[in-house]
């Protein structure tokens, strides 16, 4: 196995230019809902409600190890993600009076829709050492109610050594080098991209952000959509990425509208397909089904400026935080604090769920990370990062984005009709 230098996440705050113990205790009652009476004593279950499919697996050997060393203490955790909508899953949970203790929060726009459920956690003890980009989408007057989960890169996941088969030799940094490696994968019976476009999020919230992400000031963009001032018809950098979108269509594995994220995942590790638009998130699941995969990092380029392509995508994904109505919230703060602060919690966050750390008192190495996590390393300190957007759309954006870049793959939409739906989306969704 390759082996590679060690970095500290020291090095990480270098995300900050690319980017635009235990709580008090207090005194809870905790005899509430998640409080149960056994034999020995009281014990305390900690429910979690959480969204990454492809950590399900470690956290519950996590979830193992906690128990053994905090007697007393239960993890309920519980995954909804990958093809099911998360943001709606959690709203039922809550509508049932099912709250959870723990659930993981966007930030930004999401910080506001559930401002009023959230804990203040300005004052744990893990704040001093999270990465300062990585505090940005839960702090709101200046308090932080949200711990950030990680870093995390998207761009073409590819296939090495299908790329080296069909005589491609360089990293493809415009759309027509994009399409003539496209071509050569062809040529030796390889379908270029698996496109789990059944998916919602892949669509309305990474692939939409590709053209967000490329605009001058992205929130300067956003803020103006959101008053009136900037329309996405006739934005220069959206007619450029419906020719992305039609690139991965046309090159792309049949009935795209009816393949899931883990058929998507299955094709390419399988070497049925040589890219698919992913990031270092699914190193686990690759590595689950062909652990020897030669794997890497492509940008998505939406024209022929190479300098301007040749980046990948960098943001936190998500945020645990704290429900300010759970009977059990000192609990939770203890256990969110040992997941960041403990060898055990830490070993988990690197080596485990393969995550890049949002925190500077956690050391990974590019093993650690896999070959995924490496490459976002690798970009993001040459400066060669663009912003995630999709926490900043309105409510409902995933799924009214998604919805009608679907109806454009189906063929009942041209790029200017696409457009204008999108735009008439924001402007529907912004007034709610």
């Amino acid at each position: 196995m390759k082996r590679y230098t060690k970095f500290t996440l020291v090095m990480m705050l270098a995300f900050s230019l690319i980017l635009s113990a235990c709580g008090s205790k207090e005194a809870e009652n905790n005899k509430g809902n998640n409080a149960e009476t056994g034999s020995t004593g009281e014990t305390k279950t900690i429910k979690i409600f959480q969204f990454k499919v492809e950590i399900a697996e470690a956290l519950n050997r996590l979830k193992a190890e906690y128990e053994s060393t905090h007697p007393g203490i239960k993890l309920d955790i519980k995954t909804v993600g990958g093809g099911s909508d998360y943001g709606a899953a959690l709203k039922a949970k809550f509508a049932s009076g099912e709250e959870p203790d723990i659930f993981n929060n966007g930030g930004y726009r999401d910080l506001e829709t559930w401002f009023d459920r959230l804990e203040d956690l300005s004052d744990q003890p893990w704040v001093a050492d999270a990465v300062d980009v990585a505090k940005e989408p839960m702090t709101k007057d200046g308090k932080i109610y949200g711990q950030p989960m990680n870093l995390e890169g998207y761009g073409f996941v590819y296939n090495k050594d299908l790329f080296t088969k069909a005589g491609i030799t360089e990293t493809p940094t415009t759309l027509s080098q994009l399409e003539e490696a496209a071509k050569k994968l062809e040529a030796i019976g390889v379908t270029p991209f698996a496109n789990g476009y059944q998916e919602l999020w892949i669509l309305g919230n990474h692939t939409v952000n590709v053209a967000f992400a490329h605009q001058n000031d992205p929130d300067a963009f956003v803020k103006g959509l959101n008053e009136g001032t900037e329309k996405i018809p006739g934005n220069a950098s959206f007619l450029e990425w419906t020719k992305l979108v039609d690139l991965t269509l046309k090159y792309g594995n049949k009935n795209p509208l009816t393949t899931d994220y883990n058929t998507e995942m299955t094709m390419f590790a399988n070497g049925e397909a040589a890219m698919t638009q992913q990031g270092n998130w699914t190193q686990v699941q690759i590595d689950g089904i062909n652990p020897d995969l030669n794997i890497g990092l492509l940008p998505m380029p939406i024209n022929e400026d190479a300098e301007a392509n040749d980046k990948l995508y960098v943001g936190v994904p998500n945020n645990w935080v704290v429900n300010k109505n759970s009977a059990v919230k000192a609990e939770a703060k203890e256990f969110l604090n040992w997941l960041v602060s403990s060898d055990a919690g830490k070993k988990y966050i690197a080596k485990e769920f393969k995550f890049i750390p949002a925190f500077k008192n956690i050391e990974a190495t590019s093993e650690d990370l896999g070959d995924l996590g490496a490459e976002v390393v690798k970009y993001s300190q040459a400066g060669k990062a663009l912003s995630w957007n999709f926490n900043k759309f309105p409510d409902g954006g995933m799924n009214e984005f998604g919805s009608q870049i679907q109806a454009y793959v189906a063929g009942k939409s041209d790029p200017n009709e696409l457009l204008e739906q999108l735009q008439k989306a924001w402007d529907s969704l912004k007034t709610k």
